[in-house]
C-alpha cells in the first residue's frame, strides 16, 4: 500500500472499515480526495492505537460504511 488511492478506491477495496490515510489530499473545505493506506480494520480503536504508535506527521482517518445514528424524537 504505497501508492496513493482516491477515496472512491478506499471505498471499493476497504468496505465498511476504519482506514488511517498519510498524506491525505483534500479540497478548500478539507474533504478528503486521496492518500496512502497507512491501516485499516473495522476496529475503529485498532487504527487509533496504530494511529498513536505510527505518529504519521499528516493523516486522516475515514470510515468506508454507513454510521447508524439514532433518531431523536
Amino acid at each position: 500500500m504505497n501508492e496513493p488511492m482516491s477515496v472512491a478506491e478506499i471505498h471499493a477495496k476497504f468496505e465498511s472499515e476504519w482506514v488511517l490515510l498519510e498524506d491525505p489530499e483534500t479540497t478548500e473545505g478539507l474533504e478528503v480526495t486521496s492518500g496512502k493506506v497507512l491501516w485499516h480494520s473495522k476496529d475503529r480503536d485498532e487504527v487509533y492505537r496504530k494511529a498513536l504508535e505510527l505518529r504519521p506527521r499528516h493523516s486522516a482517518i475515514l470510515y468506508t460504511g454507513i454510521i447508524d445514528m439514532p433518531v431523536v424524537l
